[in-house]
């Protein structure tokens, strides 16, 4: 049993379902058929995407859905050939690299691999049932199912027995409350308080407007310096979709005149351009997120057989990274190495691996989010030589486009961050960037929209 509708728990029950006779999917909402953004699923309605590591995990786990998706209308991208990214106010060198994903919106890419999970014989799906509670044996060793009501027809509580359960309920999963009632944990939880908001608005792109040219997506990388940033893509069915955020409480407005402000003082021009002379479809959305989180379920030395926990549920990292999905890809795949040898995977030691799959991207990104002054957390003399070789790598990459395919291909998840310290790469860095590149003239403050 897979608990929870969302991408994660989709590529859990497509690996199930190669092991086990029966896997049953549990959510609140409907899901078959949908092509919208879910009321139980708030990000549906922001961009989101899969890096390019977490596409070749999503063709191996169901080969050739990104031709499926391409006829049906979405966009293929290159991470650094084809997307316009700007660090520090400055464009990046493009190149094409080969680091391809789908420019899908989330509710298209739910929809194309949940037809997918669908179409497989031995898997079904339960909507409109929530999720109240695990069911264990008597001394809690193992746990057995789930306690689920309908939220649509006023029935009570019912048992569904399962040999083996997931949570992929997401940032808000009830493990850690489960676990403790059961006499597990305590659970160890890291976080960077890091404020963050951002709103989305999708467009019909005016022709006379379009700023892309060749590329797919314009994206202005929030800096120290000017502390927003946005995402600017091209979308399924001829839509662009626009997600501009901002950290420690400068989130952006959500009125069309307020959002359309914020977006003016982005480091890239042509996106203000843009949206002021297209068609808007539907109305700014905000959504608020305070806090990174990483649940440190592989720490605990005790844990019950039977249940395992994927995706959001254990770790959610700063959404402007993209890096959920990809993790939720690598997550799955590390499941069907579990289950290879034809018996129950060891919790523990998948807890463990997950937690493997995790730290890399983690600790890149948790960098990252300190590279930000007001951002609290301890920096380290390492940290602070990592930040000041970031700078000049980013620095080097707007003219040499050599350092530009490096660094997406650590961003993608494809290399890890480690491949941005070779000797041949430093060389480079050091030869085509500033000792000490000019800083981006920040914003006054007085201009910014609050």
């Amino acid at each position: 049993m897979v608990l929870g509708g969302s991408i994660t728990a989709l590529f859990a029950a497509s690996i199930l379902s190669k092991s086990y006779r029966e896997v049953v999917l549990v959510d609140r909402d409907k899901l078959i058929g949908v092509t919208e953004w879910r009321k139980g699923a708030p990000q549906t309605r922001h961009i989101n995407g899969l890096l390019a590591r977490g596409h070749l995990a999503l063709e191996e786990m169901f080969p050739g859905i990104t031709e499926e998706m391409i006829i049906g209308g979405v966009p293929l991208s290159d991470l650094s050939g084809t997307v316009r990214w700007y660090f520090n106010g400055k464009r990046l060198k493009q190149v094409r690299s080969g680091l391809t994903c789908v420019a899908a919106t989330r509710p298209i890419m739910e929809y194309h691999v949940r037809r997918r999970v669908e179409a497989l014989p031995n898997v079904t799906f339960k909507e409109h049932y929530d999720i109240v509670g695990l069911v264990a044996t008597p001394d809690h060793s193992r746990v057995i199912g789930a306690r689920i009501q309908s939220n649509t027809d006023g029935t009570g509580e019912e048992i569904l027995h399962a040999d083996l359960v997931i949570d992929a309920t997401g940032r808000g999963s009830r493990t850690p409350v489960w676990l403790n009632s059961l006499g597990y944990g305590p659970i160890e939880e890291l976080g960077t308080k890091v404020g963050l908001g951002y709103a989305s608005r999708h467009y019909k792109l005016d022709p006379a407007s379009d700023p892309f040219g060749t590329d797919h997506s314009i994206n202005p990388v929030a800096s120290p310096t000017l502390p927003r940033g946005a995402i600017f893509t091209k979308t399924d069915n001829g839509k662009v979709e626009l997600t501009i955020y901002g950290i420690l409480g400068d989130h952006p407005p959500t009125d069309p005149a307020g959002f359309n402000a914020f977006a003016k003082t982005l480091a890239a021009p042509e996106i203000y351009e843009a949206i002021v002379n297209s068609e808007p479809l539907d109305d700014p959305a905000l959504y608020r997120f305070p806090t990174t989180m990483w649940r440190r379920y592989d720490k605990l030395t005790r844990w019950p057989e039977g249940y395992l926990v994927m995706g959001d549920a254990v770790c959610t990292p700063n959404p402007v990274y993209a890096q959920a999905q990809t993790l939720a890809s690598l997550e799955a795949l590390a499941l069907g190495r579990h289950l290879e040898d034809g018996t129950p995977p060891d919790p523990l030691a998948f807890q463990r691996d997950v937690a493997t799959i995790i730290k890399p991207a983690w600790e890149m990104t948790t960098a990252i989010d300190l590279s930000f002054p007001g951002v609290k957390g301890r920096r380290t003399w390492l940290l602070r030589l990592q930040h000041a070789y970031m700078r000049r790598l980013q620095d080097a990459a707007t003219r040499d486009s050599s350092i530009t395919g490096a660094f997406m291909r650590t961003a993608g998840l494809v290399d890890p961050p480690e491949a941005l310290m070779r000797p041949g790469l430093i060389w480079r860095v050091l030869r085509s960037s500033k000792a000490k590149p000019a800083p981006v003239k920040p914003v006054r403050q007085k201009s910014l929209v609050r």
